[in-house]
């Protein structure tokens, strides 16, 4: 790791102690006592993070994104391109993909690691004709029978006026109503950022998970004390976007708790960031255990449970 959050920094510390040991070749029973600290360490500061710290890991500059875990989780990858109405859009990809011998049409978005790449990206923001390219390949997948999986991680969709003159509403809104009738089996993940609707249209599926320490919410944490409590004399910061965070009970652990999700992939101590490949095998025993569960259900019985699922999400409770 090169980067480490504020809460992170003993890990800093303690990590070039053993980089160090290592350098100056130290004995061999020190390095280990070193990592099995450095283990120790990881295990006790991510197993109590708040709302806000799970944000803040959610976004990891380190965390893995859509392409590392496709080409950690599957073989033959072939990345398809275009909605056939508009254009390219490089913050979607989608392609056909190889997973334990079964083909399966997998899609997500690409917030990117470099300046250059979050650029060319737009950081993870669809544009509308990202959501038709992403709709285009499920309705191809379906033509040829081939599960869908989809990995989300957005801040949300691009909010620009172009994205708004080419359709954004109608478009994440046609994807909702298509992936709800859509005759093969699907299974989303939310894997980092789970951002307002335009995670949503991505995420309508016959299992929905999250990563351990992802989130998913109908706006961000600093957007809600934006509108919340920013006023002219006093600029909001990290306490209300805590506050924020808090409120929107926007964890893997709450959603699981309200039934909005079907699971929680656990991570590895220290997050996904720490261990990619260790993540990704965990995502993939999901992916495989979900497909099993799904592969053989008839198209009606498959369509039946999906809209039972979407019509439970109706509930919610008040405090006092």
């Amino acid at each position: 790791m090169s980067h480490y959050l504020e809460f992170e920094k003993p890990l800093e510390e303690l990590q070039m102690r053993l980089q160090e040991l290592q350098r100056l070749g130290g004995p061999e029973e020190e390095l280990q006592a070193l990592r099995q600290e450095l283990l120790g360490l990881r295990q006790r500061l991510y197993s109590n993070l708040s709302p806000w710290q799970k944000c803040l890991v959610a976004r990891h500059p380190e965390r893995p994104q859509c392409l590392q875990y496709i080409s950690l989780l599957g073989e033959d990858f072939l990345e398809l391109h275009g909605d056939r109405r508009y254009g390219d859009d490089p913050a979607v990809i989608g392609g056909l993909m190889s997973l334990e011998g079964q083909t399966v049409m997998v899609l997500g978005q690409q917030k990117g690691r470099t300046l250059k790449e979050r650029l060319a990206r737009n950081f993870g923001q669809p544009h509308p004709e990202g959501y038709r390219k992403a709709l285009r390949l499920m309705r191809l997948a379906e033509r040829f029978g081939k599960p869908v999986i989809t990995l989300v991680d957005t801040p949300g969709a691009y909010p620009g006026v172009g994205a708004e003159e080419r359709g954004q509403a109608e478009a994440i809104a046609t994807n909702l109503q298509e992936m709800s009738r859509l005759r093969v089996p699907i299974v989303s993940v939310i894997i980092g950022e789970g951002g307002s609707g335009g995670a949503l249209a991505l995420a309508v599926a016959d299992r929905l998970y999250m990563m351990e320490h992802a989130v998913f919410s109908v706006i961000s944490p600093e957007g809600c004390a934006a509108i919340l409590w920013r006023r002219p004399e006093q600029p909001v910061g990290q306490k209300e976007f805590a506050q924020a965070a808090q409120n929107l009970k926007l964890t893997a652990q709450e959603l699981k708790g309200f039934g909005l999700i079907d699971g929680i992939i656990a991570e590895p101590p220290g997050g996904a960031h720490a261990d990619p490949e260790a993540a990704a095998q965990a995502l993939k025993g999901a992916l495989l255990q979900a497909l099993r569960e799904l592969k053989d259900k008839p198209h009606q019985e498959l369509l039946r449970q999906r809209y039972e699922k979407l019509r439970a999400i109706r509930g919610f409770a008040t405090e006092g």
